[in-house]
């Protein structure tokens, strides 16, 4: 069989412009992590028609991947998630230039994995917290949006960090702090709301010294649709792309759409007053 790139994306056309169309052919989008999030933001993406993407990830598929995971199966167990998602990346769109880099993200590599790149999604573990400030660090000094949404219950919840406006650190607020505590900074900032809380049924399964929450595939299938619309909107500059200080939080269990305003980011009076009582159910000092 020939490929035909028009013909493959041609019933996105409508909601888009055949212009807008091959301007996603030639962007490149980086993601970070290619596990949950990742891994659906790498197939909706290629679905999309965005015709370069730069991945990441050092990790290979187990499991306990198999209840979220867009490339994790019976076939896939021990192999790399990278060139799993890859090779499904392809098998979409057989003409996607594919950056690749199998040690993960970190200081030697970052600048060659946002070289050329248009945006950035964030895919990478919620513990990945010096990764993660890495990147989004390097991406405000290049200019290059970012998106990340959270999956929260069966939710999902929305922050984007767009070049000139409020950055990542600004919000979250990390410096001088516990490594604890900049989880709960983490999770306070990108869920004000804390929606998914109302119906976890089982709190044990959250452990933060453990590194470890539960999770569904229902929330990262969401997180997928909301970041690639915000990919849509930033590369074709159509559409109003909220930004923090501003995000959203959908939660379909509760069939509730919060939208948040955090101007201080995490430094603001009611950010501080949750954080002191999460330290103090959790016992972090």
């Amino acid at each position: 069989m020939t490929f035909n790139y028009r013909n493959a994306f041609s019933r996105t056309v409508g909601w888009i412009t055949p212009e807008e169309q091959d301007l996603l052919r030639g962007s490149r989008v980086a993601i970070g992590g290619m596990g949950g999030v990742g891994g659906a933001h790498v197939i909706t993406l290629a679905r999309l028609g965005v015709g370069k993407l730069n991945l990441s990830d050092f990790d290979e598929f187990a499991e306990e991947n198999f209840n979220r995971q867009a490339g994790a199966s019976i076939s896939t167990i021990g192999r790399k998630k990278m060139e799993v998602m890859a090779e499904k990346a392809l098998d979409i769109n057989p003409e996607m230039e594919i950056g690749m880099f199998p040690e993960g993200v970190n200081e030697s590599n970052v600048d060659a994995f946002l070289e050329g790149v248009d945006a950035y999604v964030d895919g990478l573990d919620f513990f990945a917290l010096s990764a993660r400030k890495l990147v989004f660090r390097k991406c405000y000094e290049k200019g290059i949006p970012v998106t990340t949404v959270a999956p929260l219950g069966t939710g999902a919840a929305l922050l984007n960090f767009l070049p000139g406006e409020m950055d990542y650190e600004s919000y979250f607020r990390f410096e001088g702090v516990s490594e604890q505590e900049q989880y709960l900074r983490f999770l306070l900032g990108l869920s004000p709301a804390m929606l998914q809380m109302r119906y976890l049924i089982f709190p044990s399964a959250v452990n933060l010294q453990e590194r470890k929450g539960p999770s569904t595939p229902m929330a990262c299938e969401i997180c997928a649709g909301i970041a690639a619309t915000q990919v849509l909107k930033i590369l074709t500059g159509r559409g109003d792309v909220i930004c923090a200080p501003r995000g959203l939080h959908f939660d379909p269990f509760l069939n509730v759409m919060k939208t948040s305003c955090l101007p201080k980011g995490n430094r603001g009076f009611l950010p501080q007053l949750k954080l002191r009582v999460a330290k103090k159910r959790l016992g972090i000092a």
